[in-house]
């Protein structure tokens, strides 16, 4: 597995991973608006976030080429000290097979070498058990005690700030 820059053909690779309205807000924590989405509304999103710098968009690719994760990382402010992940999610074949974690661990270095990080943070609905375990098992751990709450599709969701420092 390699990670390389977002390409605009990989939006309609990610949008085929989702397989549900919960799934999808589960991924996106209502960063979009209306589901289904469509690849121009990824397109879009990254072209705005990019705007501001310090947004980057990665694809995981498997020896072929082939999109088979994705993420976001991103400054989160102007220090540039701490990056945050967003958008984070694996082809819907390959979940639990360890995919997920190898693509954080490049996540996590290319933060490092290429982002000067020292400091990583992502955060993650308490609901989405599968997430929660492969961000622990990469070496993220609970940061703050902060209580945020997310209501969707008659549910109420806790988000779990998880982070790491790195250097």
């Amino acid at each position: 597995m390699v990670l390389r820059k977002f390409r605009d053909s990989d939006a309609e690779k990610i949008i085929s991973w989702i397989r549900s309205e919960r799934e999808f807000r589960l991924w996106c924590a209502d960063r979009y608006e209306n589901y289904p989405i469509v690849p121009g509304d990824i397109k879009s999103n990254y072209a705005e976030c990019a705007k501001n710098g310090g947004f980057v968009p990665l694809t995981a690719a498997d020896e072929d080429d082939n999109a088979i994760g994705h993420l976001i990382l991103r400054y989160t402010n102007d220090l540039h000290e701490e990056v945050r992940f967003g958008f984070v999610i694996v082809a819907d074949s390959l979940r639990g097979k360890g995919v997920g974690r190898q693509m954080l661990e490049l996540a996590k270095a290319y933060a490092v070498e290429k982002m000067n990080a020292k400091r990583l943070s992502l955060g993650v609905f308490d609901v989405n058990h599968a997430a929660l375990n492969c961000y622990r098992s990469a070496g993220f751990s609970e940061i703050s005690d902060t209580v945020e709450f997310f209501e969707t599709l008659g549910e109420k969701w806790k988000c779990i700030e998880l982070g790491m420092t790195v250097i």
